[in-house]
């Protein structure tokens, strides 16, 4: 079974219904399995995280999503605060490394810098060693109306009133089934499932 860690601050409803439905994609792909693992503000104590358990519940998945609303052109200080708290083990030993990953965010406008967003996910993937995986669309010409803002990097959803527009839930549907994939062919490459004592051997290095 391939599980997808979804992890994702929404202060109402708006976020948490993309990260539904990426719950639902992944769900979609057979032997896979979504776990959503939302940030919440309790958690957050003098502006640190703690929240152990969160974290080795996402030592335990094959792939990761990121998820946050884009306040003032970045993600949620919220979710920073979580991010802040992976730069222990799970980075310095890159705890997670060969896991899949992907993002997804939400704004009021159409280009609300929410691509920055998406950068930042990118990076905090690169850090702790997973595989960015992103939208392998152009929005242009898809008849089906999916990545229907334009980001190639992850799902960006524009918020009207809380309201978001049905080709954003289907994109980040559309997310979770590739997602989910890719993670199913990524598992032999995550760092956790080679053996203890494996040591690369002089051929593989030169």
């Amino acid at each position: 079974m391939t599980r997808v860690g979804i992890v994702y601050f929404s202060p109402g409803k708006t976020l948490q219904q993309l990260a539904m439905a990426l719950a639902d994609g992944v769900n979609a792909v057979a032997d896979s399995e979504a776990v959503r693992l939302p940030i919440e503000g309790r958690h957050i104590i003098e502006g640190r995280y703690q929240n152990p358990a969160l974290l080795e519940q996402l030592d335990q998945v094959d792939a990761i999503a990121f998820g946050s609303p884009t306040y003032m052109g970045g993600p949620a200080a919220q979710f920073k605060a979580f991010a802040d708290a992976t730069s222990g083990p799970r980075y310095t030993e890159q705890l997670w490394s060969g896991k899949a990953a992907a993002g997804f965010t939400v704004g009021g406008s159409e280009n609300g810098d929410q691509s920055a967003t998406l950068g930042y996910f990118n990076i905090l993937a690169s850090q702790l060693g997973l595989v960015w995986v992103n939208l392998d669309m152009a929005s242009q010409y898809n008849p089906a109306g999916l990545n229907r803002l334009g980001s190639q990097q992850g799902v960006v959803a524009q918020s009207d009133q809380g309201r978001l527009h049905r080709d954003d839930l289907a994109t980040a549907y559309y997310l979770g089934q590739r997602l989910a994939t890719v993670a199913q062919r990524l598992q032999p490459l995550q760092k956790n499932a080679a053996p203890a004592d494996h040591e690369p051997t002089a051929a593989a290095i030169s």
